[in-house]
């Protein structure tokens, strides 16, 4: 008998429940926003009719910073991906009422939509920001940030292309580097071992949450060499 290899998740899918303003915006906005997930490369070209740079966001939580990097960055492109649809609704309403068109949304597992749907070197920046830390250490295998997912990433991004990462656990923090420091092909925009400063990256409602807590914030920045 065959064993089906059950595939580790680095999230719990929340859906949680979807608002009236969230449903309507994915009913009515997706097909302007959104993109469908199903096994096949993407033109990104197409998917947002121009050619420009193109970031990246895995996880984007409620969108609120990812909105907030479109508006300010009309010249390039930003590509977001969420699991948790209350979050999608929620930046499609933002996307339309500020008439953002640089924008594009997958309600998809990151993992998947990286194998499956974005070329290879077709990526100005990643942006991994707050994602799950798993903190205890029975659940460690699910963190996202791992060998084979830097790998995945790094095939993803041009050359001289970005990985932009941040966390708001000390361990994570650590976790990260670690890892990053030892992937092939990076190298550290702060120098061997050190954590980014002043990145300009606009603060999610998560990150404020967790400031208010008294937690600190990690970011790395590597360039694909």
């Amino acid at each position: 008998m065959q064993v089906t290899r059950r595939t580790i998740k680095s999230y719990v899918l929340r859906q949680g429940r979807l608002t009236r303003g969230q449903q309507q915006a994915l009913d009515q906005l997706w097909s302007i926003y959104g993109i469908d997930f199903k096994p096949g490369q993407l033109d990104l070209d197409t998917c947002f009719k121009r050619s420009a740079p193109v970031i990246l966001e895995i996880g984007f939580g409620n969108g609120d910073s990812l909105m907030q990097q479109a508006a300010s960055n009309p010249q390039n492109n930003y590509l977001g991906i969420e699991v948790h649809r209350p979050g999608v609704g929620h930046l499609l309403r933002l996307a339309d009422d500020a008439a953002i068109a640089n924008l594009r949304v997958i309600n998809h597992d990151a993992i998947e939509v990286l194998q499956q749907q974005i070329p290879d070197h077709s990526l100005d920046c990643v942006q991994l920001f707050f994602p799950d830390p798993w903190h205890k250490k029975r659940h460690h295998k699910r963190r996202i940030i791992k060998a084979e997912f830097i790998q995945r990433v790094y095939q993803k991004l041009k050359s001289g292309g970005l990985f932009h990462l941040a966390t708001d656990w000390q361990d994570y923090a650590e976790h990260m580097l670690a890892e990053m420091e030892q992937a092939k092909g990076f190298s550290n925009t702060a120098g061997k071992e050190n954590y980014a400063e002043n990145t300009g990256r606009p603060s999610t409602k998560f990150e404020h949450r967790g400031r208010r807590l008294g937690h600190g914030v990690w970011e790395l920045v590597y360039r694909k060499g």
